[in-house]
């Protein structure tokens, strides 16, 4: 009994400590976003091709398609 006891004791202590550090995690104020680059107002979105999102967009006002512009 005491053995089960002396090899649970630390398991317990850890998780006390992590319970302590997730309770202080959960219950803090949140932090004001970053404001991070010339653009921290805009909406951030990934741009995989270079003009991609110009070159969408002029073609979704005009109704073409990429390869119909050339």
């Amino acid at each position: 009994m005491a053995i089960v006891a002396s090899l649970l004791l630390p398991a317990l202590g850890l998780l006390l400590f992590g319970m302590d550090r997730v309770e202080d995690w959960l219950t803090r104020s949140p932090r004001p976003p970053r404001r991070t680059g010339a653009r921290h107002g805009a909406a951030r979105h990934l741009r995989l091709i270079r003009g991609g999102g110009r070159a969408a967009a002029t073609a979704a006002r005009t109704g073409r398609r990429s390869s119909e512009a050339a």
